[in-house]
């Protein structure tokens, strides 16, 4: 039995004096893996035009039923998105989100994106649910206003031509 004691003392001195593996999770972050898939978020063209069309595409794709999206018609005097309709109005319940990545997939113009924020915290059921507010992406810190006023037929395609980068 002293033996036993001895051998599990070894042990535990052996270990105390290597370096810790511990990370203090406030203040120190590990870095996520590239294809991990974490909050959601709503993207834009750089003229700041939504890029979701309110297709409902990720709706229908969706297992877990939950994204709620309902469109509206874009107009030239409040337009949202460059093709005809916007979404008006783009839920998703947190709470029943599997984090399946099926509504990136799914949407034509990669609007919804799965970025890499995995601090999700809500203290009520009410906070879960991502409105269109809290899920679009800011171009910038103050954050450009969505309805624009543009010339009539200067949007004839729901997807802008895309430029060559090189």
């Amino acid at each position: 039995m002293v033996i036993e004691i001895i051998k599990g003392l070894g042990t535990t001195f052996k270990h105390i004096f290597q370096p810790s593996v511990t990370v203090e999770y406030p203040d120190e972050k590990r870095p996520v893996r590239p294809r991990f898939k974490g909050r959601h978020v709503l993207k834009r063209y750089d003229n700041g035009l939504e890029k979701c069309i309110g297709c409902a595409l990720c709706a229908a794709a969706c297992p877990a039923d939950a994204i709620f999206v309902e469109s509206d018609e874009n107009r030239d005097s409040w337009r949202f998105s460059p093709g005809e309709r916007y979404a008006s109005v783009y839920e998703i319940n947190m709470l029943r989100c599997i984090f399946c990545g099926y509504c990136e997939d799914a949407c034509p113009t990669e609007a919804i994106v799965l970025e890499h924020d995995y601090e999700l915290s809500y203290y009520d059921r009410a906070s879960a649910i991502y409105t269109k507010e809290k899920l679009m992406d800011r171009l910038d810190d103050s954050g450009t206003a969505t309805p624009m006023q543009v010339d009539p037929g200067e949007f004839d395609r729901a997807i802008p031509d895309m430029q060559d980068p090189g």
